[in-house]
């Protein structure tokens, strides 16, 4: 079972979701907009939210921006809007996952399900350690020779997808499926940004990498600086 806190402005989905989410087996809350949202977060902590775009008093996206700036709770965008403009966006403001109305039951529970298992595997793995580079997915934190780097969500996200696999080349489009959940290959420019803000952040360039290396037209490898 699940704690499923509902944001959503439409009675009658609210009242649909409700009942099919509590036939399940979840317990779930709802609030019917944006800021109300925002509050339960804090006040209930709860396992995962259902997140609606459309709110009357504030655009989900910006919403979502700040629930990421006082949780970490896994948050699906339920949302009417399908464009790939507005599903990178969500994406990109710290949405977990995306689903597109109208949906299953089914299906939407499946997509809970996987977030959370995402969410407790990093609840339970310890820190991962490339050369000084420490990276802790259970405070989602990150240290390069003891000294904290200040990342945003999306930087953790793609430094602990790579520190996984360290020493492995991981194709951009492995990490728009991973990072951004997004189920097509597009985007690379996505991934290339971020990639920059993480250089600058390890003291490196792309002409001048030490943890980052890319492999053109094939992905991107974290490893350990060599010696000497």
């Amino acid at each position: 079972m699940a704690v499923i806190l509902l944001v959503e402005d439409d009675a009658g989905i609210r009242s649909a979701l409700t009942r099919a989410l509590t036939e399940r087996g979840h317990a779930v809350t709802w609030q019917p907009a944006g800021l109300p949202g925002l509050q339960a977060v804090i006040d209930e902590r709860p396992d995962v939210v259902l997140l609606d775009l459309g709110l009357p008093d504030v655009d989900g996206v910006q919403v979502l921006t700040m629930m990421r700036a006082v949780s970490d709770v896994p948050v699906i965008v339920v949302t009417a809007r399908d464009d790939d403009a507005d599903i990178v966006k969500a994406l990109d403001a710290g949405a977990d996952d995306y689903v597109a109305k109208p949906f299953g039951a089914d299906h939407l529970e499946a997509r809970i399900r996987a977030v959370l298992r995402r969410s407790a595997g990093q609840r339970a793995e310890g820190p991962l350690t490339v050369g000084d580079l420490v990276v802790d997915p259970r405070t989602r934190s990150a240290s390069l020779q003891n000294r904290p780097l200040e990342l945003s969500r999306k930087e953790f996200d793609l430094l602990y997808a790579l520190a996984q696999r360290a020493g492995e080349v991981v194709s951009k489009r492995e990490l728009l499926a991973e990072v951004w959940r997004q189920p097509y290959g597009g985007g690379d420019r996505t991934v290339d940004v971020h990639l920059s803000w993480l250089r600058r952040k390890l003291g490196e360039t792309a002409a001048e990498p030490r943890y980052l290396h890319s492999t053109r037209g094939v992905g991107v490898r974290l490893a350990a600086p060599e010696a000497g």
